[in-house]
């Protein structure tokens, strides 16, 4: 298909300016014009359809824009913190947050920006999207397992932060910092899939699949119609 040469040139293109204003993030942006330019040019549209979700699943690949990293960072961060508060408060935690800092008794639990969660996000919007192309389910399924990746991260960064707080005040700083930078990053990945797995099984269990019958309405118990009696 020569209308993927068109494609491949905007890549190209795209590469041309990157490299030439520093636009670093156009720059590496253009190798997915590029590739669905060269399918197109080898293999034509229906190969397309097929290696397109692949495709499009590689901007996970990318970081978020600085942009909106700027944009997402600050309000997550407070997120993270206010709920983090709230959290110890209802077990009985004598907590209250300043700014981005939960304070403990003497304990200052500074919320930084890789406790944002905003990484985590990305991550596990990848994986609702791969679970979405390896499954099949109606649409609006789909729809709901991607989205529900935004609460999710949210609530395991939250869960993060209020373990660190507990074990602050149980087994000393020493233990709840490696935890929380070492063994927390471990668990979060297990504790998302084990939600996203409890999602998909609720789901299952909401709708049952309709089955077709001969008969468009059925009151009551379904009988077999009888068959016509034939004659002698």
């Amino acid at each position: 298909r020569w209308c993927g040469l068109g494609i491949l040139g905007l890549g190209l293109a795209m590469r041309m300016a990157g490299s030439h204003f520093n636009y670093q993030y156009v720059d590496a942006l253009s190798f997915l014009p590029s590739l669905v330019g060269i399918v197109l040019m080898t293999t034509g549209f229906p190969t397309l359809r097929w290696a397109g979700p692949a495709i499009a699943f590689l901007i996970f690949m990318y970081p978020l824009p600085g942009f909106l990293h700027l944009r997402l960072l600050a309000p997550l961060q407070r997120l993270a913190t206010v709920a983090s508060t709230y959290a110890l408060q209802t077990i009985g935690i004598e907590a209250y947050s300043d700014g981005n800092t939960i304070h403990i008794d003497e304990i200052a639990l500074g919320v930084i920006d890789q406790c944002s969660g905003l990484r985590m996000l990305t991550i596990f919007l990848a994986l609702a999207v791969a679970i979405t192309l390896v499954r099949t389910g109606p649409w609006w399924e789909q729809l709901i397992i991607v989205s529900s990746a935004i609460p999710i991260s949210l609530i395991v960064n939250i869960t993060r932060i209020t373990v660190t707080g507990i074990l602050h005040l149980t087994v000393g700083t020493q233990v709840a910092d490696a935890v929380f930078h070492d063994f927390a990053g471990w668990v979060m990945m297990p504790m998302a899939l084990g939600l996203l797995y409890l999602e998909i099984y609720v789901l299952s269990q909401l709708f049952v699949e309709e089955q077709e019958s001969d008969m468009p309405f059925a009151f009551g118990p379904q009988v077999a119609p009888r068959k016509p009696a034939t004659g002698a």
